[in-house]
């Protein structure tokens, strides 16, 4: 299958993953300057942003979807990239590096690293989100606004622009593979961090609402981790430089990567 992505640099090739609710618009923050150092190539998920969702009868697991990646990216001519996500686009990456299709993994806030599987939400919020959605696109042009409705996403929500805070929630809302991947990643945690052989990163946002930090023993085995001062959940307008000085590091590896 096509999926939407946009690329832009030059250098060894590093791939963007989003998270769950996500489209490669919170990456927006970041490319130029990963552009400057590396072949960026952010891709929307499976059933999010501009990507058709997978074949019918195919969850969208991250393993599923990380193959579909995979096979995107193979039409692109590219082979075992660097790989970088957040939340769920980690985990994807992560299953990806399983399979042997990554020269290294840079994990933001990473979702998966959990003891046990979450089970199903109590109330629905994306649902509630969707009714009042008129409501929620005039709070976001106020500053109150976007404190109040995109806090549990980034630390500084004053720092995205009303146009980018609708486009991020709106990714949330529109994404037509939304329920099937979060009844997914509540279902079972990440079990396949023993078959990774790459280096990968993790770093955490110590203002992280939404998902908390991995024990070590849930960590790929030689990971190398840090909680980072000031970053949210999705940290790419909190932190811009901050973000880039961590996925360069994370790709600044030995390990070959194709293009």
């Amino acid at each position: 299958m096509t999926l939407n992505h946009v690329r832009q640099g030059k250098g060894h090739t590093l791939v963007l993953i989003h998270g769950l609710g996500g489209s490669l618009v919170v990456w927006e923050p970041v490319m130029d300057l990963l552009a400057a150092e590396r072949d960026v190539i952010a891709v929307d998920l499976p059933g999010f942003g501009g990507s058709d969702p997978l074949p019918e009868g195919t969850r969208h697991s991250a393993v599923a979807m990380g193959r579909a990646v995979t096979a995107h990216l193979e039409t692109l001519g590219v082979e075992r990239p660097h790989l970088a996500g957040n939340s769920l686009g980690a985990w994807t990456a992560l299953e990806m590096a399983a399979d042997g299709n990554a020269a290294s993994v840079g994990c933001i806030s990473p979702a998966g690293l959990w003891k046990r599987k979450l089970g199903p939400r109590a109330y629905n919020t994306r649902k509630a989100g969707q009714r009042g959605r008129r409501l929620i696109n005039a709070a976001l042009r106020t500053e109150r606004g976007r404190r109040a409705l995109m806090a549990t996403t980034v630390a500084r929500p004053e720092l995205l622009t009303p146009d980018e805070a609708t486009r991020w929630l709106s990714a949330w809302l529109d994404a037509p593979a939304y329920d099937d991947a979060n009844d997914m990643m509540r279902a079972a945690p990440f079990e396949r961090a023993g078959e990774i052989t790459v280096p990968v990163t993790i770093a955490w946002g110590e203002r992280d609402r939404l998902v908390a930090p991995p024990r070590p023993e849930r960590m790929p085995p030689g990971a190398k981790y840090s909680t980072v001062p000031g970053w949210g959940h999705t940290p790419t307008r909190d932190d811009p430089e901050g973000v880039v000085r961590v996925l360069l590091d994370a790709s600044a590896v030995s390990a070959p990567a194709g293009v």
